[in-house]
């Protein structure tokens, strides 16, 4: 197996180093990892958070990799938020990333996951739609700077709403141009099994996104864990790989120098 999607101690939340996966990733039955750490700015933003040194996570990829034990590659997951294109942007083109997945951490300058005031006062609906259509205006304005999507349903997790699913008629009116716009810049998105995890049932986005996203012509699928800790290393991928062939996909994506390498779902099986 393949996991996209893996933080280790070097982002604030990580707790595994990146020997402590590399150790583990047989047991696991993963021969790759593509490191992702968290690169999100706080400006503006009350928190006691630093944005990641990317220079200082190089340093301690390069000196800790061992493609004698298991094969990794160098990625990130950058926060994006339309009004900090420009740092986003230089700190990308001066950094030769194999992987980029754009994510929406913070969004109306709030940070879901700490600041409850961003759904105060607010519907699911109303909360959701807010969340989407910050999405759909980043991935309107960036191109260069992410791969995929990920977590494309995330808000989900931290409004404490009873129904934390998204039905898709319910959004589709920023649901389907989120998606047609990823297809039309050959972006892709991401099953991210942590949803399952968080206890949600289902990881993101749900396979009703899934499924749109292949009716609509989308062909690039990555499968990440979201690990932030050695123990979530591919957890619950075999559920995730069975949902993406029920919904027609044959095939994930690992990207190696910012390009789709593509991967029969059939050999990534136990």
């Amino acid at each position: 197996m393949k996991d996209c999607h893996v933080h280790t101690n070097i982002s604030h939340d990580g707790i595994s180093s990146i020997e402590e996966y590399l150790n583990i990733a047989k047991e696991k039955n993963v021969d790759e990892i593509t490191f992702t750490e968290h690169f999100d700015i706080y400006d503006g933003i009350k928190t006691n958070l630093n944005t990641l040194d990317v220079d200082k996570y190089l340093e301690e990829y390069l000196k800790r990799k061992d493609d004698s034990k298991v094969k990794t590659n160098f990625g990130i997951e950058i926060g994006l938020q339309p009004d900090e294109y420009t740092k986003i942007h230089n700190m990308v083109i001066n950094h030769d990333f194999d992987f980029i997945i754009g994510s929406s951490h913070i969004t109306c300058k709030k940070d879901m996951s700490m600041d409850k005031s961003f759904f105060e006062g607010l519907t699911p609906k109303e909360a959701y739609m807010k969340y989407f259509n910050e999405v759909l205006e980043n991935i309107n304005k960036y191109y260069y700077e992410f791969d995929v999507y990920g977590h494309l349903d995330y808000v989900i997790r931290y409004g404490g709403y009873d129904n934390k699913k998204i039905d898709y008629a319910d959004y589709k009116e920023v649901l389907d141009p989120i998606l047609m716009t990823l297809i039309r810049k050959d972006k892709g998105i991401e099953i991210n099994t942590s949803g399952i995890r968080y206890g949600l049932g289902m990881p993101h986005p749900n396979l009703d996104i899934i499924k749109r996203y292949k009716e609509l012509g989308g062909k690039i699928i990555t499968v990440g864990s979201d690990a932030h800790q050695t123990k979530d290393l591919a957890s619950y991928f075999e559920m995730a790989y069975s949902m993406l062939e029920i919904v027609g996909f044959s095939e994930v994506a690992i990207y190696h120098n910012r390009r789709p390498d593509f991967v029969k779902i059939k050999s990534l099986y136990k």
